[in-house]
């Protein structure tokens, strides 16, 4: 089978593609393709494993050519492919589910608690050598236990996180289009976003990027919140409006921001970086070991399924194969 990986990935998820294909071509570069070596690369490929910052397109789909039969994305969210046209070509497209639940969780957490005790202030404060010793006023933070959490988009990383965070005593909140049985059986509260939005201490994001979602979080979701919260994403940067979330950073120095994801990603919006009160890193959710390795066995299976006429366990487009 003639088959491409776009980036290399842990090892274990290669060693399957050998063993099942023999030798394979993948990207020699510690770097994203171009989008004129991604369109060169993938010519005529029966398989692709791609990434999340590869835009697997129409125009990327008829480059690959007829005879493709799967797109293996390395993600749980497959945004950067065009899954409609996969199916109008017979192209079967899989993702990698459920396996980074908790890391991500565990990163949005991180990123709470940094902002709430201005962690990452104090680190740059210490290594300053501002430190003269305890001071009753110094880099004073906010309560975590007992506030309350705001979570938008109740899948299963959000579950996750709110489950964690009860242990706290944090009040839940959660806005999702569906209710969740299992928040609900904790005493979560299911709202609409404008009351999480006026409620919530502190607001956790981990909706999918649609077009329903793009842009949620913008100036009138701003205002609506309180001027001390806490805004995390670790979901997808277009969910929230970079441009505004600045201005309204630096309009409000009580209010903080923990970003894992970014609207223009890999580049922020002007500004950002400036802001005391924004935790920036870079897309991180996932980088566990753990985690990305089974990512990377996932993702070899559902290719090697694909090519070899098994259905793959994590197909999201079962209408390619009709």
């Amino acid at each position: 089978m003639n088959i491409y990986v776009t980036r290399r990935i842990p090892k274990e998820g290669l060693e399957m593609l050998k063993e099942a294909f023999g030798e394979f071509d993948m990207n020699p570069h510690d770097r994203v393709l171009t989008r004129e070596e991604l369109l060169n690369e993938i010519k005529g490929r029966d398989g692709v494993l791609s990434l999340l910052t590869d835009n697997m397109d129409a125009e990327a789909m008829d480059a690959i050519g007829s005879q493709c039969k799967v797109i293996s994305n390395y993600a749980v969210g497959y945004n950067n492919v065009r899954v409609d046209a996969a199916s109008e070509r017979g192209i079967m497209v899989t993702n990698t589910p459920g396996v980074l639940d908790d890391a991500t969780a565990d990163c949005a957490i991180s990123l709470l608690f940094s902002a709430a005790r201005r962690i990452v202030e104090s680190d740059e404060y210490m290594r300053s050598e501002k430190f003269q010793g305890w001071a009753p006023m110094l880099l004073l933070g906010k309560e975590v236990t007992g506030a309350t959490l705001g979570i938008i988009g109740a899948g299963r990383i959000g579950t996750n996180m709110a489950k964690k965070m009860a242990a706290f005593d944090m009040k839940i909140l959660y806005a999702d289009p569906s209710a969740n049985e299992e928040l609900d059986a904790m005493g979560a509260t299911h709202v609409d976003l404008e009351t999480l939005c006026r409620e919530s201490d502190y607001i956790s994001i981990h909706a999918n990027l649609c077009e329903a979602t793009q842009h949620l979080i913008g100036e009138k979701e701003f205002q609506m919140m309180k001027p001390t919260a806490t805004l995390i994403n670790t979901a997808r940067g277009a969910i929230i409006d970079e441009t505004a979330l600045v201005t309204h950073l630096q309009n409000n120095p009580d209010f903080y921001v923990g970003m894992d994801v970014f609207e223009d990603e890999p580049a922020m919006k002007p500004g950002l970086k400036d802001c005391k009160n924004a935790i920036i890193i870079p897309h991180l959710g996932s980088a566990t070991i753990e985690a990305r390795t089974k990512m990377s066995i996932m993702a070899a299976a559902n290719l090697i399924d694909a090519l070899t006429d098994k259905t793959p366990e994590f197909l999201v487009n079962k209408d390619s194969l009709a």
